[in-house]
């Protein structure tokens, strides 16, 4: 099942927050309006988990990991802001503190922390942002194929051109799942998984599919990080972190060694035969590559 939560971000932005298993055995798990009532025990029976997806992405590709963890857990996947059903205000902050406060506010508002925070990309940026600033909230963290380096201008604009390249509206899903999954100029050679995942962000309106997002949206939300590095906010993580890479992603191996080097509790793991969408690719060896730091987390 699919529960949604909503929850109130910075400045009053309404986001949707997701769990894809069974609700807490609370009273107020009957109502989906409400969230488990504050307690001792950060608020739920389970310890709670907080699943970041990254630019573009939505909370339902977080579903398969959620539920497998849901066993254990109390899972809640966010649909951040100008994401998923989350909302889109054009005048609204598409900055890094925007996004961390809205993290830590689904935090507190669902009686999740401290929590394992999982973040994909963008989403990583933002797991570790909020372990730095609120280390009261965050007692595991979870990076997934995310540079901690300044991409640059020259990034900037190449996303800039890839939006103006989209085809849309696409006619058909069959359509979106075959040009980012083949024909996409960014694609190296054909992936399923990766059309997949484009499909999943698609809604139809009257003249054909269309992205859930705004793409001028992203390209905000991407500025407010790609022009600088962010390694002196990773040495500030004093949690047990697990830095996750695709070998075919976009973290480096150099790089992504680096960044456990740099965590103070830094650990390392990779996963064969997946590219940057590495949960989405390959979600069997993503669970096994981050199961034994959950289970090392749970016995601490």
């Amino acid at each position: 099942m699919a529960r949604r939560i909503d929850v109130t971000g910075a400045g009053g932005v309404r986001l949707a927050a997701w769990e894809f298993g069974d609700p807490p055995k609370t009273d107020r798990a009957h109502d989906p309006a409400l969230s488990p009532a504050p307690s001792s025990s950060g608020g739920a029976d389970l310890p709670g988990v907080l699943l970041l997806h990254g630019l573009m992405g939505r909370a339902s590709h977080w579903a398969p990991t959620a539920r497998w963890l849901s066993a254990r857990h109390r899972a809640v996947a966010l649909d951040q802001r100008g994401h998923g059903r989350s909302d889109k205000p054009p005048q609204a902050a598409y900055t890094r503190d925007a996004y961390v406060e809205d993290a830590e506010a689904a935090l507190e508002q669902l009686g999740l922390g401290p929590a394992v925070v999982i973040g994909h990309a963008m989403g990583a940026l933002t797991g570790w942002q909020l372990a730095a600033k609120r280390p009261d909230l965050v007692r595991g963290l979870i990076i997934c194929d995310m540079r901690a380096s300044a991409l640059g201008t020259a990034s900037q604009h190449t996303w800039t051109e890839w939006f103006r390249a989209w085809p849309v509206p696409f006619a058909t899903l069959a359509d979106v799942r075959k040009w980012f999954g083949e024909d996409d100029p960014w694609v190296e050679r054909p992936n399923r998984a990766r059309g997949e995942f484009y499909a999943e962000v698609m809604a139809e309106s009257p003249d054909g599919w269309r992205p859930v997002f705004e793409p001028e949206q992203m390209l905000r939300s991407r500025e407010t990080w790609v022009y600088d590095a962010h390694w002196e906010e990773l040495a500030q993580v004093r949690c047990p972190t697990l830095v996750v890479r695709g070998l075919d992603g976009e973290l480096g191996r150099a790089e992504a060694q680096e960044m456990v080097r740099v965590l103070p509790n830094g650990q390392y793991a990779e996963v064969a035969d997946a590219g940057h969408l590495v949960h989405y690719d390959q979600p069997e060896a993503w669970r096994t590559a981050i199961e034994p730091f959950l289970n090392t987390l749970a016995t601490a």
